[in-house]
C-alpha cells in the first residue's frame, strides 16, 4: 500500500520519465513481505537501456526492472540500497523526509 505523495509529485515523477530522464520517488509503503522497509523509491525511465545501465552503476539487475505497460517501468529501491542510492545522488532530503538512515534500513 502506497501513501505520502502527491499528485504533484507523482505528475512530475512521470513528466521526467516521459523526458526520458532517470526519475526518482520516494513514498511511504506498507508490505508485509518486506515488513523492515516502510517506505520504497521508485526509479524510472523511459528509456529501459538506459535504465538498467543506471541501476547496473549500483549492483541492480536489468530483470529487476519492474516492467510496466503504462510506460513506467521502475527499479524499486528498499532498504540499505535505498538510502545508499538516494544518498549518492543527493537526495537528502527524501532521507530526511522518511526518516532513513543505515542502521534504520536493515
Amino acid at each position: 500500500m502506497a501513501f505520502g505523495i502527491t499528485k504533484e509529485e507523482l505528475s512530475k515523477w512521470k513528466r521526467e520519465i516521459d523526458e526520458g530522464k532517470i526519475a526518482f520517488i520516494t513514498h511511504f509503503w506498507l508490505d508485509p513481505r518486506f515488513p523492515k522497509s516502510t517506505s520504497v523509491t521508485k526509479v524510472g525511465c523511459k528509456d529501459l537501456q538506459k535504465l538498467a545501465n543506471w541501476g547496473a552503476k549500483f549492483g541492480l539487475k536489468e530483470e529487476w526492472i519492474h516492467h510496466r505497460k503504462d510506460g513506467y517501468s521502475h527499479f524499486d529501491l528498499l532498504g540499505d540500497k535505498q538510502y545508499e542510492i538516494l544518498n549518492i545522488e543527493g537526495l537528502t532530503d527524501d532521507i530526511l523526509k522518511f526518516n532513513l538512515t543505515q542502521k534504520t534500513c536493515h
